[in-house]
């Protein structure tokens, strides 16, 4: 990854995504399609489509979320602490003593996820997002409400940081590293060139009910799909790997499998890989994914589907890892086996 893809993504994970408002990450998803895609589109939903070979009967739709869970004001107290709830899976746990970013309809005001000391009893075992609230400073209800109302989303106010030249943390890798992959996918194949149309969409609302894969896939109608989000590493301290597997960082791109995956397409990702000296590492989705690939598979006639994710460790919390060398070889490989394709290839798992 160069310098100037590396800054895009930072930009990328430090721009509030809450899933139910992505418009200010996808307005610079919109400006970075727009340098280099054939045609750009976007939806109702909120989607940002970048096209190339739009004519072309054979359609590639690459799917990568840009929205993020975020916190959601749900009541407002007399003292001017602000309560809420959870926009998609949101760890309580991992929320206590975090620093936010409450995007309020008068302004951005920063706040603090205040807890009980310890000295006064603290957090006892297991703990609902009801027990916690954000301190802005506000001294009252009407000085909050100035500010604030109910339904505003809020995000943790943190700054990505890179590891060691490896790895990159932060908020929201997943699954701001999946939009970034899409599109940089996109303008390789763009210079390389393709004998397909490849759409590669920016979804929102993933984490909260995957309507911005549908609303794409049903507009499109590809002929395949691949959803390029994260999955969960497990080469970290604590994890039990006969129960969730063995995926680690810097071993390559995981690719599904189960039902809802068609293997047609996993075959050619995997010739491609070999071909490339790409390790693949595997996990299983016996009924359905949990991803945007699961909307897609059910639009239109039904879609053929694949699911293509990053190894990330501490899912769902504020420090959110991946590795470069993940992403560099997930879009090597996308890239690779996309322009290989003729547009005649039979995704029928009954045909040879």
């Amino acid at each position: 990854m160069d310098k100037t893809n590396r800054e895009f993504l930072l930009t990328l994970l430090k721009t509030p995504s809450p899933s139910s408002d992505e418009v200010m990450i996808q307005k610079k998803m919109l400006a970075y399609y727009q340098a280099f895609a054939d045609e750009v589109r976007t939806d109702n939903a909120g989607n940002v489509i970048g096209v190339l070979n739009p004519e072309a009967p054979f359609k590639v739709l690459l799917a990568g979320h840009c929205d993020e869970i975020a916190l959601v004001i749900n009541r407002i107290d007399e003292n001017g602490f602000l309560h809420f709830d959870k926009m998609g899976g949101i760890n309580p746990k991992a929320a206590v003593g975090m620093k936010t970013e409450v995007l309020g309809y008068g302004k951005t005001v920063t706040g603090v996820i205040g807890v009980n000391a310890q000295h006064h009893g603290g957090l006892k075992g297991d703990f609902d997002l009801e027990e916690l609230f954000i301190d802005c400073g506000f001294k009252s209800k009407e000085e909050a409400q100035k500010y604030v109302q109910i339904g505003d989303l809020v995000v943790y106010q943190t700054e990505p940081e890179i590891l060691m030249d490896r790895y990159i943390s932060g908020r929201g890798l997943d699954n701001r590293t999946g939009a970034f992959i899409v599109a940089e996918v996109l303008r390789q194949l763009k210079k390389r060139g393709c004998q397909v149309g490849v759409y590669a969409a920016s979804t929102v609302n993933e984490e909260t009910n995957m309507g911005g894969a549908y609303f794409a896939a049903a507009g499109i109608e590809p002929t395949m799909a691949i959803a390029c989000d994260v999955t969960f590493a497990t080469d970290y301290p604590g994890v039990n790997k006969n129960k969730y597997g063995d995926i680690r960082l810097e071993n390559g791109p995981v690719l599904a499998k189960g039902a809802p995956i068609n293997r047609k397409i996993n075959q050619l990702l995997e010739k491609v890989a070999k071909k490339l000296h790409i390790n693949v590492q595997y996990e299983l989705t016996p009924r359905s994914t949990g991803t945007d690939a699961d909307k897609m598979r059910y639009t239109g006639r039904g879609v053929p589907i694949s699911l293509v994710s990053l190894p990330l460790r501490y899912m769902h919390s504020p420090v959110e890892t991946v590795s470069l060398a993940d992403i560099d070889q997930e879009i090597e490989l996308l890239v690779t086996m996309i322009a290989n394709l003729t547009g005649e290839e039979s995704l029928n798992p009954l045909e040879d």
